[in-house]
């Protein structure tokens, strides 16, 4: 490969594949470095089904045939773009006919250094190649940014261990574990231990699991979708808002950028959960964790509600306590770049192209929430980022020879 590049991408989750699709059908010259979808593949429960929609649920290229839909009927699985899930298997499956068909030019390679200045950036990788590129877009998805509770620090990561750590859970068979969270990934990691024969506990602040609405007929009926119209990170007005116009939400006054989030972000299980948790796996609800210690190589909560406090005592804790984008947590990035593109909670700071205040520094995916909104977090996020940080870049670099992508 040629040591320099107009635009080195870096991640290859749906953000950074949906980028070099788009740059490549563009005729952008380009690299891109990374293990396709490791998040998914690697940090997801196995048997997860993804909460967003079939039609929600699409990598971003420049074709019709780029669809899950357009895959699924290729390859005779069942497909509907409401109110039948998607399974991990399926989602993986097509991510990897995805990346094999328009990005075939990916490079497996993790970036360990990137440093310089605007148009000399140089990215060092872990086969020891050095490459110069003028831009850089960080597409490097949730799996930095994990959020531990305080109160587990000091605690060895034999006893406690984020959500992230645990694809496959039968080393837990015949043990106490509690599964910290009330969201889509604590609810579908508790269902796995229990399934894999775990003795597991749900423990969360929230009064009560909240669960994504049943899909109802009468929702696709013309009162129900002029009341609560579908979107690709959920129904009303508000929702669609959100998704089909993030370029109107980066103008929003801080304050409501704030309540949209807030209102998006909240935990929320996929709907086909409920009948698998519910009186199945015990739950300690409306509890706040005021101490955790650890204990005769065991761990011990000590949970706080209003009428007072209780221990438990279980062999394992599993934080299914989410992500948080903060660039001081990527280990590769140079610090006075870092510097110059955070506030002071190391959120990223973006102009409406995703170009940080760093000159021809891009970031997209999840650290571009706080910017574009909840769409950000979710991979249909990519059908607006990708092409238009795709158009930006050309407009820059220029593009050579447009290609049709098929």
């Amino acid at each position: 490969m040629k040591q320099t590049c107009d635009v080195a991408i870096i991640g290859a989750g749906p953000h950074g594949l949906s980028l070099a699709a788009h740059l490549a059908a563009k005729g952008v010259d380009h690299r891109i470095f990374g293990t396709p979808m490791t998040t998914w593949s690697e940090h997801m429960p196995r048997n997860m089904t993804l909460k967003s929609d079939g039609f929600a649920s699409n990598l971003s290229a420049p074709s019709p045939q780029s669809t899950l839909k357009a895959w699924c009927g290729r390859n005779g699985i069942a497909y509907a773009d409401q109110a039948l899930p998607v399974t991990l298997e399926t989602f993986l499956s097509y991510a990897n006919w995805f990346q094999t068909r328009y990005v075939p030019h990916l490079e497996r390679h993790d970036v360990t250094a990137l440093d310089g200045e605007a148009g000399d950036y140089r990215l060092t990788l872990d086969n020891g190649e050095t490459v110069k590129a003028r831009a850089v877009v960080l597409a490097v998805g949730i799996s930095w940014f994990e959020r531990m509770p305080e109160v587990f620090a000091g605690i060895s990561k034999d006893l406690v261990t984020h959500s992230a750590a645990h694809r496959d859970v039968a080393k837990f068979k015949g043990r106490e574990v509690a599964v910290i969270g009330a969201g889509a990934s604590a609810i579908d990691l508790a269902h796995l231990l229990h399934e894999e024969g775990a003795k597991v506990r749900i423990v969360a602040r929230a009064p009560q699991v909240e669960y994504n609405k049943i899909p109802d007929a009468s929702d696709e009926t013309l009162i129900g979708r002029t009341l609560r119209p579908a979107s690709g990170i959920g129904r009303g007005w508000r929702s669609l808002f959100c998704a089909e116009a993030p370029a109107m939400f980066y103008r929003l006054p801080a304050s409501l950028k704030r309540r949209a989030i807030d209102s998006h972000m909240h935990p929320a299980a996929g709907w086909f959960m409920k009948e698998k948790v519910e009186g199945v796996i015990p739950m300690s609800l409306g509890r706040a964790l005021k101490k955790a210690e650890a204990k005769d190589g065991r761990v011990a909560l000590t949970l706080k509600d209003g009428t007072g406090e209780e221990t438990l005592t279980f062999d394992h804790v599993i934080a299914a306590t989410g992500y948080r984008a903060d660039m001081r947590r990527l280990p590769f990035l140079a610090k006075h770049l870092c510097e110059r593109m955070i506030l002071a909670d190391g959120t990223p700071i973006l102009s409406d192209s995703f170009e940080t205040p760093v000159a021809n520094i891009y970031a997209v995916g999840s650290a571009a929430i706080e910017s574009f909104g909840p769409l950000m977090r979710f991979m249909v996020g990519s059908e607006f980022t990708a092409p238009r940080v795709a158009a930006r870049l050309a407009r820059v670099f220029g593009a050579r020879t447009e290609t049709k992508a098929a």
